[in-house]
């Protein structure tokens, strides 16, 4: 019965790359031990749930991150730094629920802050998310995908200024300095028919 209980408890949100901004109703992961998340892993590689791994938790005690159990995942300027990201991509789409929502903010390409930091190996623009969703047969996912169900744009003040005296958003997405960030919102969705037709041409190629 004990067996049954472990990890009852464990919250339905997941925080990715937790840091300083620890959340008290997520498990919070974080590649970093210094920050005391509740996991410590590094999300660039494979997920962590083969069959009988353990994490030692001092919320929740022992347990393990199984598929389907999450109902949100949120990463707040973290994928910027992750060398495998389509790893780590997979990873929560694996453990979100189906209708589960993956929340994301990262530095747009052309912000002051997209390689300020030496730590970030890239940045992102509106079509960085089309592998995930769309052409996730590239990839080889087999079930589930993610589609795109919110992206916004967050201005700096200097693209608020030019947005104020009417420059319209399309031109300042193609302007330096004018977009900060962007917010998305991913939700896991099971293949359709033409997902899996693709998947099978994709597969049906010759390699060269």
């Amino acid at each position: 019965e004990d067996k049954e209980e472990e990890g009852m408890n464990i919250p339905k949100k997941l925080h990715l790359g937790s840091g300083k901004s620890f959340l008290e109703d997520s498990l919070n992961i974080d590649i970093s031990d210094f920050w005391q998340p509740d996991i410590v892993a590094d999300l660039g590689q494979p997920s962590p749930r083969e069959p009988g791994a353990v994490f030692e938790t001092d919320r929740f005690g022992p347990i393990q991150l199984r598929a389907n159990s999450f109902e949100e995942a949120r990463a707040d300027d973290l994928l910027e730094h992750i060398r495998e990201l389509p790893v780590c991509m997979k990873s929560v789409l694996d453990l979100l629920l189906p209708g589960g929502v993956f929340k994301i903010s990262v530095p747009y390409e052309l912000s002051l802050g997209a390689w300020s930091d030496p730590t970030h190996v890239r940045a992102f623009n509106e079509r960085s998310w089309v592998y995930y969703a769309e052409w996730s047969w590239y990839f080889g996912w087999e079930d589930f995908r993610f589609q795109l169900e919110k992206l916004q744009f967050v201005l700096s003040a200097y693209g608020q200024g030019l947005q104020n005296q009417g420059q319209e958003l399309e031109d300042l997405l193609r302007l330096p300095r004018a977009v900060d960030s962007m917010s998305v919102e991913l939700v896991k969705i099971p293949l359709t028919e033409e997902d899996r037709q693709m998947l099978v041409q994709h597969r049906s190629r010759p390699s060269r």
